[in-house]
């Protein structure tokens, strides 16, 4: 099961990540709750959270994260205003890179578990043009995972999301 893989440029407010996010679709584990926390937890992706998704842009400078999509049903702008829409579901799993803007557009009974790789700590930025020089620092510092949070060690992401490239 190979994920789809999204980029999204630095437009001056949302840095993005020069990794492209991933989407899994029909992750069996991604129907419950307690099944997507505990896939995330078995592949070092700790700290699981149950919510939702805000409905404002904002990404994370010091932390990846993933979302397991384990109810309902909402369009998610990916990448900052200047992003792509992407209409979530039930069994999806999506896997942003450092940077990546997210926000909410409106569904139905959205219910999200999200974790980080290692148990990082995250913040919450929402794009202060002050402080791009900074969180691209810190975003240029974050580790990559071990471990694919769906598949684990050699899971698709750890080749998608390979460093050779640098930033």
């Amino acid at each position: 099961m190979d994920p789809a893989s999204l980029r999204f440029d630095d437009d001056g407010v949302i840095p993005n990540s020069r990794l492209p996010a991933l989407v899994y679709d029909d992750v069996p584990e991604a129907r419950a709750a307690a099944d997507c926390e505990e896939l995330f937890a078995r592949h070092g992706w700790l700290g699981a959270w149950r919510n939702g998704i805000y409905p404002f842009h904002h990404f994370h400078s010091t932390a990846h994260e993933v979302l397991g999509i384990v109810a309902g049903a909402a369009t998610v702008m990916l990448g900052g205003p200047q992003g792509s829409e992407l209409r979530v579901r039930r069994g999806q799993v999506l896997v942003l890179p450092a940077g990546t803007g997210h926000c909410n557009l409106g569904g139905e009974g959205l219910v999200v578990v999200g974790a980080y790789p290692d148990g990082m700590d995250w913040d919450l930025c929402r794009g202060d043009p002050a402080e791009h020089d900074a969180v691209r620092g810190n975003i240029a510092r974050v580790p990559l995972p071990r471990a694919d949070p769906v598949h684990g060690a050699g899971g698709p992401l750890t080749t998608l999301w390979d460093d050779r490239d640098g930033d």
